[in-house]
This record gives C-alpha cells, structure tokens and sequence, in this order.
C-alpha cells in the first residue's frame, strides 16, 4: 500500500537509530518523539491528534520498566504500536445489520470521493457473503449518477431501485425501501447526493433522505488522499446529520495518510471499509490492528492469507460447479473420485473430518469405524490407470486389470471392488436431485465403512 510509504520508512529510519543502542534515556526517547511528531505532521495527521498520541506514548515509554529493559527499543516500538491501535480505533467494529430485515445502509460524501462505486463495492462485498442487497438511487444532482450507479449495479450482480432524476431523493429512498421491503431484499444501501464542497442546502436534503430511511448505518465516504479537508467534512457531515462510521476510498493512491489516522480520533466514529483499487471486488473491512502493521511496516500477513483463501475458494466453487454439472449427466469419472479422494486425505484423518459435519458432531466416538487403509487403497489403484482408463473406466478389461493391480501393489480383486463401488458411487450420485443420502450413507456407498 503507497499511502503511508513515506511515514513507514521514516518511522523504520527512527526505531532502527533506537535498536543501535543497549539502553535508552529519557533523551533517548524524547528525541525519537520529536522526530515521530515531524513525521505524522508530514503526513497531515491533525496536529490535537499527533500531540495526544505522543503523550500516551511519553507517559508509557519513559518508564522504568521500558529504560532498564534488556531490549528497551523493542518496548518502545510495541507501545507505539499498541497506542498506533487505540488511536485507530482498537478493534474492528462490523457493520450492524438489523435483525429484522431490511437493514439500511445510507452512503454520504463530496462529489469526487468515490461515493457511487463504493456503493457497487459495498453491495458485492455483501452479496459475496450472503445477502440480497438493493441499491438505491438517491443522487439526483450529479449528471449521470444514475446511469451511473445502475451500471455498476450490473458489475456487481445487484439490482438498482431508481426513478430517473426528476422525483426528490426523499422520495425515491421512501418508495425505495418499500420495493425492498416487498422484494425480500434483506440491506438496501442508499447512494446520496454530493456536492463539491459541504452548503445547507446539501445538509438539508441529507436530513429529509435520512429521515426516510432512517438508516442502521450512515457512512461517510472519504477520499483518503484529502488530509485534513478530509477530517474537516467528516467533523462537518457528523455535526449536521450524524454519523455511524466511514468508508476509506483510495487507500491504494499516493496520499500521506493523514485521514486514516485522525478521523476516529476527531469524531469518535469507526472507519468500517477501505477501498483499495478501482475494482469492485478492491473492498477491505478495516482492521486497527493490520493498519498499524502497515503504517510500522509490519506487513499485513492476515489480509494476504484472506485474500488468498478467498481467491482459492472462488476457484473451488468453479470446480464443484463443474463437478455437479458432469454428476447430473452421468459423466462422473474416476478421475473426479480420485480428486475427491485426495481433497479428503488432504483434510486429516477422515474420522476427525465426520466430526465436523453436522450429525456427527459433538460425538466423542463414531458409531461405526472408517477404513482409512480402503482409501489409500482405492487412490494408488486409481493412480495406476492412465488417463484415459480414469475418465473411460468401461476400456478396462482383464489385461489392464492386472497391470493396474501389479502398479498398485494390489490385487485384482481389490481393482473389480473399487470399478464396482465407483459404479454404484456414479449412479447414486445422479440421483441425488431426487434422493438426499445421509453422511453416513454416502460413506457406505463410497465403502470407507466398516
């Protein structure tokens, strides 16, 4: 992340001139404090809020236990970091989502912050997870917000409520929330009108759309690269029509950062998301903890492996589509067992698996035993075949059998057993749609039960 390039390497630069020494004083630390209050100032952090944070850290850091400590800048860094946290906000505070649908979310933010793609973002962040969301089109200022908005609707996968620009917002979020209501959609998020700088008027029409929808969260979306402007319309859009927390818009861009760290501190509100690139899918929910790493330059190990999770389970989803699809046209192969097979070794031991299935879970013991020895069995003769045998097992004749045996270290009789079990496994599999088999069952047919 660019944004706080040039405050991690300065903070880096100061920790490292502290690292050379074997004992602190008290200088020690003012002086690395002095030059901390340089580099947040640079940054355009608020200057109430730099002198503050450098006050809890003073009054933490000039300790005795810190100053006689066998590693006193290692002590020294972990309470900025800690502080670097609170002043973030402390933890991650998520969305709240009503418990009695629809829950309504109302977008707010100058003209140019990135308010109507961030909605789209935020609607296929919570599409991914779940939910049925509606955008509603309230901007009727802006030229083409609504073309707008319905376009990345379309990106998104996600329907847009909207009446042209000629209704008042009020009204269209008021009707709005009626359709969702009607539709079965469980959040709706509101794209509001902006301006290029904060008037009464804007505050006005802010009020009655509020007062509409009266929403479970009013997010303002800020353009991180503003600094201070930044923290100055969020005090303002808090002050006139109250605020629940924000939403960061490009994070990933060249900025000193100065928004980041300020704004909770100056309004007492959380930032819930950062945007982080121009994609839709460029949404991240905002961790105190992870910011801290990356303004120290820590790294974000987390967000990486969630990140990584996530783009794996996308493609385990395009695997098992395809997967059910061949099932019910009976093109089931012995490939796709094989797979299925090593995806369940890969798991752990098969009956700590079941464990976790529902029906099976809470049992301290199984009511029946897992061959785990059949599974290893069924893999190397699979492993055997070649290609072609895997996906055509009908060209396996005797010949073949006993090569795939001789590879496999097993017998005939243990390759007829597993083309027999595939066999049923294949028919019971296609008839699924029609009949649901329980965990149990399905173990039966695949014969890892005993």
């Amino acid at each position: 992340m660019s944004m706080f390039r040039g405050l991690t390497e300065k903070l880096q630069s100061i920790f490292w001139k502290l690292r050379g020494k074997a004992r602190l004083t008290e200088e020690d630390v003012e002086r690395a404090l002095r030059e901390i209050r340089l580099s947040l100032l640079e940054a355009d952090v608020n200057y109430k809020v730099a002198k503050e944070f450098l006050e809890h850290i003073r009054q933490r850091a000039v300790g005795e236990e810190v100053l006689k400590s066998l590693t006193p800048a290692q002590h020294v860094i972990k309470i900025v970091y800690e502080e670097l946290v609170q002043l973030l906000g402390g933890k991650q505070e998520p969305l709240k989502l009503s418990q009695t649908p629809p829950t309504v979310i109302m977008l707010m933010g100058l003209q140019g912050t990135g308010k109507t793609t961030t909605a789209g973002k935020l609607a296929l962040w919570l599409k991914k997870r779940g939910h049925n969301p509606l955008l509603l089109a309230c901007d009727v200022k802006r030229p083409a917000a609504v073309e707008q908005l319905v376009q990345v609707g379309k990106q998104a996968g996600v329907e847009v409520f909207e009446m042209g620009v000629r209704e008042k917002p009020e009204r269209i979020a008021s009707l709005g929330l009626q359709h969702a209501k009607e539709g079965n959609y469980d959040i709706v998020i509101a794209d509001t009108g902006g301006r290029l700088h904060t008037d009464e008027e804007m505050m006005q029409e802010l009020r009655r759309v509020k007062e509409a929808l009266n929403p479970h969260e009013a997010l303002l979306v800020v353009d991180a690269m503003m600094g201070q402007d930044a923290v100055n319309a969020a005090r303002q859009f808090d002050e006139e029509v109250g605020l629940t927390g924000f939403i960061l818009s490009k994070v990933d861009s060249d900025a000193r950062g100065g928004a980041v760290l300020s704004i909770r501190a100056v309004t007492g509100k959380p930032v819930k998301f950062i945007g982080t690139g121009e994609k839709l899918s460029d949404l991240d929910v905002f961790h105190p903890d992870r910011m801290a790493e990356r303004i120290l330059g820590m790294g974000d190990i987390r967000t990486l492996i969630e990140k990584a999770q996530e783009a794996f389970a996308q493609e385990e989803l395009k695997k098992l589509a395809q997967l059910e699809k061949r099932i019910k046209e009976g093109r089931f192969t012995l490939q796709d067992m094989l797979e299925q097979l090593q995806r369940l070794k890969s798991t752990g031991p098969l009956d700590q698996l079941l464990k976790l299935l529902p029906g099976f879970s809470g049992m301290r013991q199984l009511p029946f035993a897992i061959d785990e020895r059949r599974l290893k069995h069924f893999e190397a003769i699979i492993l055997s075949m070649t290609p072609e045998e895997r996906l055509n097992p009908e060209i396996i004749d005797g010949s073949r059998k006993k090569r795939i045996a001789r590879g496999s270290g097993t017998t005939v009789q243990d390759v007829n057993m597993l083309l027999k079990q595939f066999k049923m496994l294949r028919e019971t599999l296609k008839r699924l749609s029609k009949v649901k088999l329980s965990d149990e069952e399905l173990l039966r047919v695949l014969g890892f039960i005993r």
